[in-house]
C-alpha cells in the first residue's frame, strides 16, 4: 500500500493565543487532499486550536508528553490528557535531547506512554554534526531508533512516524541534500525491517526534519523513502506550510480560487482544467 505523504507543523515555542487560532483557522481553511497534515502548537493553545481545527482535515499534536497516565509531576503533561483532544505526539525532538538532557531510555519510556494512551507517536532521532562528520551518522540513528523501538510490538510500531532531523540543519537554515535525507530515510527503513518485518517497515511514514521551506520540500521530499516533513519555522505562516504539503500532495481549489500564496510558493504548478486540482507539473 503506498504511503499517504504527512506533513507536521512543530511550532515549537512560538504564537500567541491570537496568533495560533488564526494560524490554524488559515491552515484548515484549506482543502488538503493526497496529504495528511498536522499542526503541533504549545501546550496552552491545544484546546483553542482543536476547535479551529474541528471538522477540518488538520489534525492536532503536542509536543511532548510526560511518561505516566496521572500523579504527582508538576508541570508534566501525561498522554492520557493529550488523547483527549489530539491525534499525535512528538517524542524525542532532538530539542528536548539537548536542551532538556533527555536520554533514550526517557524517549522509549515516553514512546511507550504515548502509545498505551491511544496517541500515534512522531519519534524524532537525528545525529549531530561532529557525529556526521565522523562518518558514524547511520550508527547513531540506529541505535536511537533501535533503543525505542526494540520493545514495541509490529502493531504499535505501524502507529508510528520516525522523523530523521540532522541537529546541525534544525533552525540554522542549512538544510540536508536531498540525497542524504534519503540516504538515511532508507537506513531507518532497513532499520525497521530488521525489528518489525517488510511489511511493517514498508507501512511506516518517514518525515525529514530540519530547514525544510516551500522552496526545498519537493526535492527533499521526492526521495522514495522521504514520506514527508516535519516543518519547524516554516509552519509559522499558513502559506509556507500549505506550500509545503502542496509538495507532498495537492491542494485542490475550486473554479477560480486561489491557492494561499501559490505565486510566491508553488512555482512550476498549473490547473489541468477549471474544476480540477491543482496538480504538479514539475519538480521545483
Amino acid at each position: 500500500m503506498p504511503r499517504t505523504p504527512f506533513i507536521v507543523g512543530n511550532w515549537k515555542m512560538h504564537t500567541s493565543r491570537d496568533g495560533a487560532v488564526r494560524l490554524a483557522v488559515a491552515i484548515a481553511a484549506a482543502p488538503v487532499s493526497g496529504v495528511a497534515l498536522a499542526v503541533c502548537p504549545p501546550f496552552p493553545w491545544l484546546a483553542p486550536v482543536a476547535d479551529c481545527l474541528a471538522g477540518s482535515q488538520v489534525s492536532l499534536g503536542a509536543q511532548d508528553c510526560w511518561t505516566e497516565p496521572s500523579g504527582a509531576f508538576t508541570g508534566a503533561v501525561s498522554p492520557t490528557m493529550l488523547a483527549e483532544i489530539g491525534r499525535y505526539v512528538i517524542v524525542g525532538h532532538s530539542e528536548r535531547r539537548r536542551i532538556f538532557g533527555e536520554s533514550d531510555d526517557l524517549v522509549a519510556r515516553k514512546l511507550t506512554a504515548a502509545l498505551s494512551a491511544g496517541l500515534e507517536p512522531i519519534l524524532c532521532v537525528g545525529e549531530d554534526l561532529g557525529t556526521r562528520q565522523a562518518g558514524d551518522a547511520k550508527k547513531f540513528v540506529s541505535a536511537q531508533l533501535e533503543h525505542a523501538l526494540s520493545q514495541q510490538s509490529e502493531e504499535e510500531i505501524q502507529r508510528c512516524a520516525i522523523a530523521y532531523e540532522p541537529i546541525w540543519a534544525i533552525g540554522t537554515g542549512v538544510a540536508a541534500e536531498p540525497s542524504d535525507a534519503e540516504e538515511m530515510a532508507a537506513e531507518i527503513r532497513s532499520v525497521l525491517v530488521r525489528i518489525a518485518g517488510d511489511a511493517t517497515a514498508e507501512s511506516v511514514r518517514i518525515l525529514y526534519g530540519g530547514s525544510v521551506t516551500p522552496a526545498n520540500a519537493a526535492s527533499i521530499l521526492a526521495g522514495a523513502n522521504v514520506d514527508g516533513a516535519l516543518v519547524g519555522g516554516a509552519s509559522l505562516k499558513a502559506e509556507s506550510c500549505l506550500a509545503i504539503a502542496a509538495a507532498a500532495g495537492w491542494l485542490p481549489a475550486a473554479a477560480g480560487a486561489r491557492l494561499p500564496g501559490r505565486e510566491a510558493f508553488v512555482r512550476g504548478w498549473q490547473p489541468e482544467g477549471k474544476t480540477t486540482p491543482w496538480t504538479p507539473r514539475s519538480v521545483w
